[in-house]
């Protein structure tokens, strides 16, 4: 592996490390042997930044939604997933599955997520079959993007449904294996010349239609319920704030 390489990968690490574990396999809450509720989090915090930021705050975490979750499937390009990341978290979208493909040899690129990455729930697979068993637990249906013998123009799908939507490698697309785990394939229809877009940009497209589909049939984009809400605001103040745990433990120590 030369320099090049290492420094993709690397900044490939960055990028998918930066959201930090899924709340589901850690406790961002407990500090020593005190666990905090939400609530608590927030009032702690509050202190430290401005109205404005966590009103900023707030008003995001309030347009969130775990119903329909982008998948990326052995990207090698670190600024293709940089671009997929920022759509996700531009349109709404808080969990990102990362699924490695065959190909470890990631290629560096300028083009940067602009910290988008920092404000996801970033989930990594070794490969098809364990991201597929768990989001089909989660009860999620499992649409790839590619072009296959049963593919539907992706107007035909119900994005109000809970939905995995996949977007495969820069070459060869979505993985045979990951096809066999897949409930559907879709596309989006090119009526012009070209014949495909960008993974990134067939990402953007598909991801801003979801939610259009979903606000058009439902009225509402977002669907985390308050107590969800309550927990991504706490996650978010302690990723705004400098040392968030020495803070609050001071705090808790003046209390004592």
């Amino acid at each position: 592996m030369n320099r090049h390489e290492i420094d993709a990968e690397r900044e490939m690490n960055r990028l998918l490390d930066a959201g930090g574990t899924p709340p589901v396999d850690a406790d961002p809450f407990r500090f020593g042997e005190t666990r905090l509720s939400p609530d608590r989090i927030i009032s702690l915090l509050q202190p430290h930044m401005t109205d404005r930021r966590l009103r900023r705050i707030r008003t995001v975490v309030a347009e969130r939604t775990r119903t329909v979750v982008p998948v990326v499937e052995g990207l090698v390009n670190t600024g293709n997933v940089s671009a997929v990341m920022r759509s996700a978290e531009a349109l709404g979208y808080q969990d990102f599955h990362v699924v490695k493909g065959n190909n470890e040899r990631y290629k560096h690129s300028e083009r940067a997520a602009s910290g988008a990455q920092q404000w996801l729930d970033v989930w990594r697979w070794d490969g098809p079959s364990a991201a597929a068993a768990h989001l089909h637990d989660e009860g999620y249906q499992i649409v790839a993007m590619h072009l296959h013998a049963d593919t539907v123009p992706i107007r035909e799908l119900d994005f109000t449904a809970p939905t995995a939507l996949v977007f495969g490698n820069e070459e060869e697309g979505v993985t045979d294996a990951m096809m066999e785990e897949a409930d559907a394939a879709c596309v989006v229809p090119l009526p012009g010349f070209t014949e495909s877009f960008n993974v990134s940009v067939a990402a953007a497209v598909a991801l801003y239609h979801a939610q259009q589909h979903r606000l058009d049939r439902q009225g509402h984009h977002a669907d985390l319920s308050e107590e969800e809400q309550t927990r991504l605001v706490a996650r978010f103040c302690l990723r705004s704030v400098t040392e968030p745990e020495k803070i609050i433990e001071r705090k808790l120590s003046e209390e004592a």
